[in-house]
């Protein structure tokens, strides 16, 4: 039996741009973490290789700090460690794959065409292949098939399954064809569990650390137990934040903030959260005063005002007032644009101003 840890996607040095500036370098020193959590785990398991799917570095430059760290920890892996370059970090003539001195266990695949390493006292051969540009129009399997030779055969790659763009699109039917025990995959940065083609096992093991609202949840990698013509998947967290989306509905609630409390989930201290405020309310929200209330219970936190306007708020239509005639107009746009959140606000803030300036006139 085989024992592999299969990670992908860490994007290291990501901007973070969507973050305050102390907070988004705070995360890419978190990221640097992930490495010493990567080889903490590769020797707990006691694995065999430490597999690497692409997009390791989100650009071809590395900070010096990162270039240290990857050198140190992955030098420290006990094991082992594959590298498939992606197209955030294709391989080439000044990437930091070329031009660092790497630790001899460590292997970087530099050509587009698989090629085989064998892992000692294994039975097992390791295959890879690397983006040399930042696209790749053609499937890295396609026409390859292991050679038949009762040995374990597990590739590294970073590919798009199913996909038909520049990302190195990989029909299902060429991973069936493959002769591969397990097909190691990057790109992809949502875990897809264990799959599997004709005899082929494969999977995206997703990002170990969500970088924004599109890569919600628990992140982190996959351990595997490998043998001929079995696999057994494990995916194991490894990410000090997640990113979460929560809806609270406000309709009817009299305290906001009591509302969005009584909503939260737990301990939300280490995740990042956007709040979404629904439902139906009469008067507008003071998001600023909310998130100063609410923000030292989490890691990160922004609210979003999506409330429609209560029905109340339109009994004044038929009035023959300036009122009455902002309402049927917002009404009539409302009507056509029902998504628009915007047009919402608008209603709530227009209807508190026209009312200021009547209450106010002689």
């Amino acid at each position: 039996m085989i024992k592999l840890i299969h990670a992908a996607d860490l994007h290291l040095d990501s901007p973070f741009g969507g973050l305050r500036p102390e907070m988004a370098a705070r995360r890419r020193a978190e990221q640097r973490d992930l490495l010493a959590r990567l080889v903490e785990l590769a020797r707990e398991r006691q694995a065999d290789a430490l597999l690497l799917s692409g997009d390791l570095l989100d650009t071809g430059r590395v900070f010096w700090e990162t270039a240290q760290l990857l050198r140190s920890q992955l030098g420290a892996a006990g094991c082992p460690v594959f590298i498939a370059p992606g197209n955030h970090d294709f391989y080439g003539g000044r990437s930091p794959y070329a031009t660092l001195t790497w630790p001899d266990n460590v292997h970087i695949f530099r050509s587009p065409q698989l090629t085989a390493v064998d892992l000692p006292g294994t039975g097992c051969q390791i295959h890879g292949a690397a983006f040399l540009a930042p696209k790749l129009d053609r499937s890295p399997l396609a026409g390859f098939s292991a050679p038949a030779d009762g040995q374990v055969h597990v590739a590294v790659l970073h590919g798009d399954v199913d996909g038909a763009g520049d990302y190195g699109p990989i029909q299902r039917s060429d991973i069936a064809a493959s002769g591969l025990t397990y097909l190691a995959l990057g790109h992809v940065h949502k875990a897809s569990g264990l799959q599997r083609e004709g005899d082929t096992f494969w999977a995206y093991p997703g990002c170990p650390e969500g970088r924004g609202f599109d890569e919600l949840g628990e992140k982190g990698a996959l351990y595997l137990e490998v043998e001929p013509g079995q696999c057994r998947a494990e995916f194991v967290p490894l990410c000090r934040h997640r990113y979460q989306i929560l809806d609270v509905d406000l309709t009817g609630a009299e305290d906001v903030l009591s509302a969005i409390r009584a909503a939260l989930p737990g301990d939300t201290r280490a995740d990042i959260y956007r709040i979404i405020l629904s439902g139906e309310r009469a008067g507008s929200l003071d998001l600023a005063a909310l998130e100063t209330a609410l923000e030292p219970g989490f890691f990160g936190l922004t609210l979003r005002d999506r409330t429609r306007p209560s029905r109340q708020l339109w009994d004044r239509m038929e009035e023959d007032t300036l009122t009455g005639l902002f309402l049927r107009e917002m009404a009539a746009q409302c009507r056509e644009r029902p998504d628009d959140d915007m047009l919402q606000l608008a209603v709530r803030f227009g209807l508190a101003a026209l009312e200021g300036g009547e209450d106010a006139a002689p």
